[in-house]
């Protein structure tokens, strides 16, 4: 499992797909979100500015991804 690295609270789905390296824009980041290709904790999740925490996680073509905070 690959881990993400934030400074702030939380971290939006879209941008947090962009940081690991799943997508190389936004618009590509916002199409896979919404034909729900990404799962936030387990579920599909369909929202792009869904907010993510430190310790949550997501997964996009079986790579699963742990966000991480300071």
């Amino acid at each position: 499992m690959e881990t993400i690295q934030i400074n702030d609270n939380y971290i939006k789905l879209g941008q947090a797909m962009k940081l690991a390296g799943f997508v190389s824009s936004g618009v590509e980041a916002k199409i896979i979100i919404q034909d729900g290709k990404v799962k936030v904790n387990g579920e599909v999740d369909t929202r792009r500015g869904r907010k993510l925490y430190p310790q949550d996680t997501f997964e996009y073509k079986r790579k699963k991804v742990t966000v991480m905070g300071e």
